[in-house]
Formats: C-alpha cells, structure tokens, sequence
C-alpha cells in the first residue's frame, strides 16, 4: 500500500527538526566544551530513556538503587571526559588515567556489590553502556586519529577542527538519512522494510541511504578543507556516509525494538513530532562504532 503523504506532520518534524539543527550546530561549532557539552547532555538524555524503558520491559529494573541508576551513567561520561581532557589539553595522561579510573572504580563497587541481589539488573545497566555510552566515548576518542596525523604540538583550534568534521559527518548522515528515507519512503514506498517497524519500507530505506551518501559525499568533499597533514582520499567521503547510513538503519530498528518491548510509541517527548533523545540519537549510537572502526582500521 501506497503511504500518504502527511504535510503537517512533515511541517512539524522540519520546524522542530530547524531549532534542533541550530542548537546541534551551535554546540558542534563555537568551541570545544560546547563539543563537550553537548554530548554530555545527549549521553545523560539517552540513559534516562533507555532506563525508563528497560524499567517498563522489566519491572525490576525500576528497584535499582540511587547510586546504581545514576552511578552507570556517570561512569560512561568519566569515560567521554578523559578522552575529551587527553586529547584537547595538556594534561599528563597517567595522571588523568589514576584520577578517572579511580572514580570509576568507586562508582562500580556499590554496583558489583547488588550482583548477588539481582544479577539481571546489572546486565541492563552494562548493556546501557555498550549502547549509549561506548559510542560517545568513541566520538571523543576518534580525536587520536587527527592528531596523530599532525607533526609536533598542533595548536588548540587545529585539534578541535581535525576533531569536528568526523562527529558532524556522522550526525549529519543521521540527519539527512532520516529526512531522505521518511520523504522517498512516503512518496513511493510500497514494501515493508520489517514488522518491527512498519513504517520503514525498502524504498524508503534504500532510498535515503543512496541520497544520503551521494549528498554527504559531495558535501564533505568540497567544502571541507583539512591541512595537508589530515589530507583524506576522495573515496573515503563516500564510503564513511555509506557506513553510518548502513549502520544507522539498524540502531533504528534497534530502537524500535526497545520501545515495541516496553509498548510505547517514543522513548520520550523532548522534541515534537521526534520524540525523545533515543528516538533522534538511535542511528549515531549504532552508526559511531562502525565509522570509528573504518577510520582506525582504514584511514591511518
């Protein structure tokens, strides 16, 4: 069946969809703690949904103790932080290591200790930081590979700009992924992608990942300009696009599994007509391990 095409909705996701545009870029570009800043907000957004719904698809969840709920989350952006510190500033590595992994340890003896109690609860929590944690961790962490393309001490800004355009490659793939397939797949969607999400179709899926990579190659390839010492062959414009809109397929599916389990529509309500942190972050989470795997494995 033909999908109808909905104007208001589309109105409503493209307004909502502009605003969350120019709070994303503001915190990608004016510097780098708002870099920092705005993926702490994303990584604690994402974990209260994801709590919430694990909490739903398992009631025991929802007993997990204070320091438990919000000690997990705390570790994942101690996590994020010492490679946001380690790679922006000057600070003794060894240092920084004993002082984050001390509070880490701190943090996981009261978790350790409630194994024996509920077991089950301590597996949602370490799969909440392979989900959410581990990506964003891995967005502060693909800063090695560019710096370690640059001859002696880069400046600040040097290693903030090598930093960026690989985080804004991915959320700009989530972007135009989503938009892209949601338009084909309500134009001339025909064949359902999956039952777990109804809505997808082949067209639609296949479709926004074609004109994501044509769209994001192109972009990425002629307007960004890297120093020699970062230069990035023609393909890899391409090829990193293709990845993230792959992957990022599957991390919605993902969370459209998440959320079919605890039998709610969105994860959460924060942005109209885009529910919540999970609803609009789901692609990046799954789409960042691939991509930092390609840039490690492949671009060095």
């Amino acid at each position: 069946m033909l999908m109808a095409f909905n104007w208001q909705t589309f109105r409503t996701r493209t307004l909502t969809a502009a605003v969350f545009v120019v709070v994303m870029l503001a915190g990608l570009l004016v510097n780098t703690w708002t870099f920092f800043l705005l993926f702490s907000v994303i990584h604690f957004g994402c974990w209260w949904e994801y709590q919430k719904l694990v909490g739903l698809i398992d009631a025991k969840y929802r007993e997990i103790s204070f320091v438990h709920r919000y000690g997990v989350m705390v570790i994942g952006w101690l996590g994020m932080l010492y490679f946001f510190i380690g790679n922006n500033f000057y600070v003794d590595s060894l240092s920084l290591a004993v002082v984050i992994d001390s509070l880490i340890l701190l943090l996981m003896l009261p978790l350790m200790l409630s194994i024996a109690k509920n077991p089950r609860n301590i597996g949602y929590s370490l799969l909440g930081l392979l989900y959410i944690s581990l990506p964003l961790v891995l967005i502060m962490n693909m800063s090695i590979y560019e710096v370690s393309t640059w001859h002696g001490p880069p400046p600040h800004s040097a290693i903030f700009f090598l930093l960026v355009p690989f985080a804004i490659l991915v959320i700009a793939c989530m972007w135009i992924n989503d938009t892209m397939a949601y338009i084909v797949g309500s134009l001339i969607g025909k064949t359902p992608l999956t039952k777990i999400s109804p809505k997808k179709t082949w067209e639609g899926t296949i479709g926004g990942i074609v004109l994501c990579t044509a769209t994001v190659g192109l972009l990425f390839q002629y307007t960004i300009k890297l120093p020699d010492e970062a230069k990035l062959a023609p393909y890899n414009y391409y090829v990193l696009p293709a990845i993230a809109s792959i992957a990022g397929t599957f991390g919605d599916i993902l969370e459209s599994k998440l959320k079919r389990m605890a039998g709610v529509k969105d994860s959460g309500h924060i942005m109209p007509g885009h529910g919540g942190f999970l609803d609009r972050f789901d692609s990046l989470l799954v789409a960042t391990p691939f991509v930092w795997l390609y840039v490690y494995l492949f671009m060095q």
